[in-house]
């Protein structure tokens, strides 16, 4: 809360992420609190220099560290602008040739000062296609053409546009302190209530991208692969190359180098050809043959090292861009090489080899894990096999639907057919064999793998040593949906049912249990909350379970016991599942349910289940004070026995009492003696009692607080579920009936909380804007957080419109209606896109998106066949795309009809009524905007289309031809390991700042830094969260260019990994403007805001809370260049939007007031400044009484307003009597001061101060332990009021549940202002 708005936000997020291991015993102590001090030594091995000799240049000298392998200096040599065009080579040292996979540290008599020597090594086949492949890299460094098309993690950033280049130093030498007169106006679609919103500003045209041209053709040649007979010369492949000098001329790659030989396009002549000229490198050749090629390759290479590391390091998933400016293609040997040949066992490291991706899912899962080093180790091998099989497992998956993998059983029709590719199993998601008939065929088939998903990423968050998930991926790519799994060893060979040991494979009629996998699943029961139970098998028999009956079990070829079909491991959602003869509690029929949904898979998140049992257990907590107290008063008359229960207690407080519950209690108890009852009953409960020991009394009071909470224990609080009640076929022993009747009501009562506390709760924090969605994917975020599923979006709209508050929740609203209408839509184009075989795609997507988004009445589409008409139509292609038929039912679709259409899925699957009967109609009922929905559908579906203004209200040609459909890219969905100690160490150094300590919370976030580092390598989503924060702290401790240089890291990142326009980029983008703006970098920091506040118009609109901070920071900073006209329109749009969204009576509204009365005095015009002085002193004074600083600030203010506006007056009358001879006294007009300026900024941007000196950081620990204690008070007294709090962490709203990867991508929901 103090300084930084999203720390507790992120600090919840950790404590939830923590708790699994901690609950599940057989986890090590908890990394992070005894592993600090000695073993982060360990990581941070001092580096030392070594000094670098190659051939032909001066030798240098290179920082390494000891844990780094030699490797990685061959890294850094292929990427120095000197060395970078050599790959083939060794390093030695005196004389020695170094081992590429070894550590330094190993390498015997390397120290401080030793130099290695680059040694130029033979070429083999491989060796000069990577070094091709390396040049054709470095040609291309500058090209933005992978980012755009998606490939080897590229991605786009554009923030060095906006800064010219770096922010460092070159910032100082621009500007100095005396102000440049820097044009400050913004385009016209920036300015308040524009209401154009053009497109093409989204990827700016960067000057870098125009690359020169080195070469203008460089390609495998058509002569290869070189005859036996030259083979045996050293010949191993021919290049062709077209200089820019437009010079034909052939290269032969040979062991020795690189080498023209005299062959032409139609004539082989492999004899080397003059000038006779060898070179180990193919640059130094090409040099050799071209000036141009000379001079501009050396350019360029000065501009790529010039380029942020950020801006070209690799992503770990690939981000795909929707949008893509028109582009040539060009020749490339490399994209057409890797387009055939698949890059199968030529990315590996092992030539010739595919990579057996379980063997490496698995073998990176039993690393050990005792002290920190090992444990990153883990994590790093375990993130890094990750990111690799998630990438192998999108191209296949969509080489399978563009149908170029061969199924394995080919004989069946498309829809049931499997693949193998790349040692990964690929199945479509389609009903195969009736599996799921009961449970809503193929629509069940589509949700099971995301389902299945669901469970692999929580079996794989408990991380139980001995228990095996497979690697899953599952991709939506042109309609379908695929399932991409790692196999398991031997499974291919055998029936499925001898394989399965455990669990059933004909849900639940035939049940099989296996002791080890009972005692494995025991110990992810109780972090899971699953209950151990029974069902009968077909035999009638008791068969034990400690998962739902779907879960298999199989025991590999290597011994391994794996689990798999995870599809169910939460419970049933009983508000979309009906049963006869059950009814629902009353709040669930109030909101008329439960309604059938199409499928029956439907299951309640984990973080519901999370919140439920919280939610239970200060019930727990509640019902047991109240009994102790009443039982306290009813024995007055003998208090002693009472207190026999202390001893054991404090006794048993070493057990370990659970973390979080500690504070919980806190806030619990309605009088102090309750308090600290509840205190000692939570230690009585956590800890393992001697039942000798407890009072019978208290004991009789735990018993019937855990009746009364569904707890399956009499003597502790412990709530499970039982995954297959209400399962269609499985049936339970007569002897478990009272325990099946017990559950069933657990889970009504789970389906009544989501819709009586959960939803309102979300609903009351987006109220008072603790969260702040901008788009579709920030708003489903903050849903799955708090539990809820997308299929509530219709309620949670529902109670939006029904709120008192409704003005304040019109973003969400808005938001919501977009999500429900772009989510309809894209369950409509699924369907749609099956139909369309590949000739068709552009046109047929084109066509949607006029129905959609075009105001034109009637698009027409273009069919394929009116290209090209061919002379004989093949009857019956074999090997069609899954599930299609050479149909155009496509084309026939009008807007009219998928409108129709999108109501109606609205209304089934969300259970909304949308008023509207096309786009324009719905635009104009729910103020939305086209250009946002067409960013939102195509995120949602994969498609990109080309970059440029579309005419969408034109009612004369429609919007989008087909042309402007560009390509259809995969959505994936996969596992995000974790790094678990570096969130620890986040974790605890956001707690030290929380609590001001801010240097050693700055340590520790360094620290978290490093670790996340040593985990994912250099980009990601935490390290961003990581780096923001760090910024932060650097801003408030006075160093700004440390502050800066981590912003600016923040900012590249977020581009880079979440997307250029993503909500968290746009806050980056501002947090980077405020620290540019500190250090005088004037024009940056206003065309910084200027860019978020574009994105911010495409992305939402302007009326969004956010807008009115970021329309707040532009009108101060133009205040501060003395644009005041200018500044005037921003300032009185962020009062509207301010007043709008937190009430008329708001203090920030009345902070809005200030700032604009300091414009109006810059203008001379006291009259208007005076009347919103005046507004905002009413709101200080109604609010914070006479007393209160502000208010004393704001009357000081308005006398001083009055003392000005009395001299202006005075000196008017004195002209209007004495005409101009009049003797005037000079008004004093003040520009404001830049550091009065900074000051408001940092006011509106919820930093508190930026402290000088240590008393001053004493003053401010000092003020944030009151500011807690007020608020503890604040919150017991609101506790008092509220019989049924739902958010029992003491950081507020019950946010972030770790448990999540998607939490994760989304650090963007907290407000930023403090």
């Amino acid at each position: 809360m103090l300084l930084n708005g999203d720390c507790p936000e992120s600090l919840k997020k950790e404590e939830r992420a923590a708790e699994p291991p901690r609950e599940n015993g057989l986890d090590e102590a908890e990394p992070g609190d005894e592993t600090t001090g000695q073993e982060v030594i360990v990581i941070q091995d001092t580096g030392f220099s070594v000094k670098i000799l190659a051939p032909g240049i001066e030798p240098f000298s290179l920082q390494v560290s000891p844990q780094e392998m030699v490797q990685e200096i061959h890294q850094v040599l292929m990427d120095r602008e000197d060395t970078c065009h050599r790959t083939c080579f060794s390093l030695h040292l005196d004389g020695n040739m170094l081992d590429h996979f070894s550590e330094l540290r190993s390498v015997e008599g390397l120290q401080e000062g030793s130099v290695l020597r680059v040694v130029e090594e033979p070429y083999t086949v491989r060796e000069a296609r990577i070094h091709v492949r390396h040049v054709r890299d470095l040609l291309k460094s500058l090209d933005p053409s992978d980012a755009f098309n998606g490939v080897d993690c590229n991605s786009l950033s554009f923030l060095s546009v906006f800064t010219d280049g770096d922010l460092g130093d070159s910032g100082k030498r621009k500007k100095g302190l005396e102000m440049d007169p820097i044009d400050c106006t913004p385009p016209e679609y920036i300015l308040p209530g524009s209401r154009e919103r053009p497109l093409c500003p989204l990827q700016p045209q960067n000057r870098d991208w125009k690359p020169l041209q080195c070469l203008k053709v460089l390609t495998m040649s058509g002569w290869n692969p070189p005859p036996g007979n030259r083979k045996m010369h050293g010949d191993l492949m021919y290049l062709f190359v077209i200089t820019a000098e437009d010079r034909q001329v052939s290269i032969t790659a040979s062991t020795r180098g690189f080498y023209l030989n005299q062959s032409t396009a139609y004539h082989f002549n492999p004899k080397p050809a003059s000038p006779r000229f060898l070179s180990h490198s193919l640059v130094e050749l090409l040099n050799q043959i071209s000036p141009t090629f000379k001079k501009n390759f050396a350019v360029l290479q000065k501009k790529r090292v010039q380029r942020h590391p950020f801006e070209r390091i690799a992503t770990p998933f690939q981000v795909y861009s929707w949008t893509a400016p028109q582009a040539e293609h060009a020749m490339d040997c490399v994209r057409a090489e890797d387009a055939y040949t698949s890059r199968l066992g030529y990315e590996e490291h092992i030539p010739g080899q595919t990579r057996d991706w379980n063997e490496e899912l698995q073998t990176t899962r039993e690393l050990p894990r005792k002290n920190l080093p090992e444990r990153l180790l883990r994590e790093r091998a375990i993130f890094k096999v990750h990111s690799d099989f998630t990438a192998a497992a999108t191209r296949g998956a969509m080489a399978v639907i563009d149908g170029n993998v061969m199924a394995i059983n080919p004989s069946e029709e498309t829809k049931m057919q499997m693949f193998i590719w790349n040692n990964i199993f690929f199945s479509l998601g389609f009903d195969v064999r009736d599996h799921y008939k009961d449970f809503g065929g193929d629509v069940a088939a589509y949700v099971a793998p995301t389902n299945d998903l669901n469970g692999v990423r929580t079996y794989n968050a408990v991380d139980v040593e001995g228990l095996y998930t497979l690697g899953t991926v599952v991709v939506d790519y042109r309609g379908y949906r695929v399932t991409a799994q790692s196999i398991i060893p031997g499974i291919l060979e055998r029936d499925q049912e001898q394989s399965v040991i455990y669990g059933s494979i004909d849900f639940g009629k035939t049940v099989v249990s296996h002791p080890r996998y009972l005692e494995l699943l025991e110990r992810t029961s109780r972090p899971l909350k699953i209950l151990r139970h029974r069902v009968l098998n077909d035999r009638d028999e008791e068969v034990e379970l400690c998962s739902s009956v779907e879960c298999k079990g199989i025991i590999g070829n290597d011994g391994r016991h794996y689990i798999l079909d995870l599809l169910r491991t939460f419970p049933p959602d009983l508000n979309f599942l009906p049963v006869p003869g059950e009814e629902l509690p009353e709040e669930c029929t109030r909101a008329g349910f439960p309604r059938a949904h199409r499928h029956k898979l439907c299951c309640l998140r984990q973080e519901l289940v999370d919140a439920f049992v919280e939610h239970r257990y200060l019930l727990f907590m509640k019902l047991a004070a109240l009994q102790l107290m009443q039982q306290k008063a009813g024995k007055l008359e003998n208090p002693t026995s009472l207190e026999n229960g202390g001893p054991p207690s404090s006794e048993s407080k070493p057990e370990d009492p659970p973390g979080p519950e500690a504070e919980r209690e806190e806030e619990e108890g309605s009088s102090a003696s309750g308090l600290a009852k509840v205190k000692e009953l939570a230690e009585t409960i956590a800890g393992v009692r001697p039942p000798s020991g407890s009072d019978p009394r208290s004991r009789e009071v735990i018993r019937n607080a855990c009746k009364a909470v569904g707890s399956i224990s009499s003597t502790a609080f412990d709530i499970r579920f039982n995954p297959d009640i209400f399962s269609p076929g499985v049936r339970f022993p007569e002897s478990c009936q009272d325990e099946v009747r017990d559950q069933k009501q657990l889970l009504k009562d789970a389906a009544a909380f989501l819709l009586s506390c959960q939803i309102p709760g979300l609903v009351k924090d987006c109220t008072e804007h603790a969260v702040l969605p901008m788009d579709g994917a920030t708003l489903a975020e903050v849903m799955r957080q708090r539990g809820i599923n997308m299929r509530y979006l219709g309620k949670v709209l529902d109670l939006v419109l029904r709120s008192p508050a409704r003005d304040q929740l019109d973003h969400i609203y808005k938001i919501g209606i977009g999500e429900l209408i772009t989510r309809s839509a894209k369950h409509i184009f699924k369907t749609y896109l099956q139909g369309v075989e590949l000739s068709g795609l552009s046109a047929a997507i084109s066509h949607f998106l006029n129905c959609f988004l075009s105001s034109y009445p009637n698009p027409v589409a273009h069919l394929p066949a009116d290209e090209l008409v061919s002379k004989k139509r093949n009857k019956r292609r074999k090997n069609r795309p899954p599930g299609s038929a050479d149909n155009t039912a496509w084309a026939v679709m009008t807007p009219q009809e998928l409108w129709k259409n999108i109501c109606q899925e609205a209304k089934n699957y969300f259970d909304f009524s949308l008023e509207c009967e096309s786009v324009d109609q719905a635009v104009e009922t729910y103020g939305l905007q086209k250009i946002t929905l067409l960013r939102e559908i195509s995120l949602k579906t994969g498609i990109q289309i080309l970059l440029k203004e579309y005419s969408f209200d034109s009612r004369h040609k429609p919007a989008f031809t087909e042309e402007d459909v560009l390509n259809i890219f995969p959505v994936v969905k996969h596992v995000n390991p974790k790094a678990s100690d570096a969130f620890h160490f986040f974790q605890s150094g956001q707690a030290k700042v929380q609590q001001g300590f801010l240097k050693e919370g700055c340590e520790l976030i360094n620290e978290a830094l490093n670790l996340f580092n040593n985990v994912y390598g250099a980009m990601h989503v935490e390290i961003c969260a990581c780096l923001r924060l760090l910024a932060r702290l650097h801003y408030i401790m006075g160093d700004y260019t440390e502050a800066l240089s981590n912003q600016q890291k923040a900012v590249l990142m977020s581009e880079r990994v979440m997307g250029i326009e993503h909500p968290n980029t746009i806050q980056e983008y501002m947090h980077l403007a405020l620290y540019c703006f500190a250090s005088s970098q004037l024009s940056t920091a206003l065309s910084l805001l200027y860019r978020a506040r574009y994105l911010m118009l495409l992305v939402f609109g302007e009326d969004h809370p956010e807008m009115a901070l970021l329309d707040n920071n532009i009108g101060l900073v133009l205040h501060g260049v003395m644009e005041y006209d200018l500044s005037l329109r921003f300032l009185e749009n962020a009062l509207a939007v301010s007043t709008k969204y937190h009430g008329p009576k708001a203090l920030k509204v009345a902070l809005s007031h200030h700032l604009v009365a300091r414009v109006y005095e810059s203008k001379a015009e006291f009259r208007s400044a005076l009347q919103h002085e005046k507004e905002g002193y009413t709101i200080y004074k109604t609010q914070l009484g006479e007393d209160h600083e502000k208010t004393k600030e704001s009357s000081e203010y308005l006398k001083c307003l009055t003392q000005q506006a009395v001299a202006l007056q005075r000196t008017m009358n004195e002209i209007y009597r004495n005409g101009s001879s009049a003797n005037i006294p000079p008004l004093k007009f003040t520009a404001p001061s830049m550091a009065s300026v900074l000051e408001q900024l940092n006011v509106i941007n919820g930093i508190l101060f930026i402290p000088l000196s240590q008393k001053d950081l004493e003053n401010l620990k000092a003020e944030v332990a009151r500011r807690h204690q007020l608020q503890e008070a604040s919150r017991n007294r609101d506790r008092a009021e509220e019989p049924m709090a739902t958010e029992p962490e003491p950081a507020g709203d019950p946010d972030d549940v770790g448990s999540q990867p998607q939490a994760a991508k989304d650090p963007s929901s907290p407000s930023l202002q403090g």
